[in-house]
């Protein structure tokens, strides 16, 4: 079983249990709508569709391409400000740009390598995404968007020069790919971004719709608590 499919399992268990819920609601997402879209992108791994006919061939995978596309554009919608939608788009321009230039620099003959490509490109992904995009939303946009704009590139670039060859956006490598980059991404705005926060050096948008969102349920709860003694 690929990599990527194992680590959507394991994200499945852990949100259906309710143990994935603080990086859900900082996401914006519902237990629901992230179990949706798991299941989504673990069935949509078997299907893919043909953009473009051979010989040079352009092949789109619905789990690792399409559904992370819709999930991250459903993300950005729901972005605290538009300072956060250019810097996720900057940073998924960045993370894409990063991605495409470490596949030119790969040796041709990947069993050569030590550490596989796909975790390469997802380690570069994640880094980069986190690093430019900050939050969480931001990272995990800049980090699956960004692996899909980098296969896209390489497609022109066969397009582009004649070549005959197969790029599949979000398929084969690539969906092991976006999965590894987007879960990187977001690990390490978890682990890293919390104490940012504190410092004042994360994303203040985050912070404050947190915020925002705890004195909500206080509030909540206070009125709860008064209807119930009324009654």
């Amino acid at each position: 079983m690929p990599t990527g499919l194992i680590a959507l399992i394991v994200i499945t268990v852990l949100v259906y249990f309710g143990l994935a819920q603080r990086v859900l609601d900082r996401m914006h997402l519902t237990d629901k709508q992230a179990l949706l879209f798991l299941a989504l992108m673990i069935v949509g791994a078997y299907i893919n569709i043909t953009l473009w006919p051979p010989p040079t061939q352009l092949v789109l995978n619905l789990g690792g391409g399409l559904v992370p596309l819709v999930l991250a554009g459903y993300i950005l919608s729901r972005a605290g400000t538009q300072r956060e939608w250019g810097r996720a788009a900057l940073a998924t321009l960045i993370t894409a740009g990063a991605v495409y230039t470490t596949g030119r620099l790969l040796p041709a003959e990947p069993g050569t390598m030590l550490l596989d490509p796909t975790y390469v490109y997802a380690l570069i992904a994640g880094i980069t995404s986190y690093l430019t995009g900050r939050s969480r939303r931001g990272a995990f946009i800049a980090a699956t968007v960004g692996v899909i704009l980098a296969d896209l590139l390489y497609f022109i670039r066969l397009l582009a020069t004649r070549t005959p060859g197969r790029a599949a956006i979000g398929g084969a490598g690539a969906y092991d790919t976006v999965v590894l980059a987007g879960l990187l991404s977001v690990l390490l705005a978890e682990a890293i971004g919390e104490t940012r926060e504190k410092f004042g050096g994360g994303s203040k948008e985050e912070a404050y719709e947190h915020r925002l969102r705890r004195v909500g349920l206080v509030r909540d709860r206070e009125h709860s608590r008064e209807r119930t003694g009324e009654e």
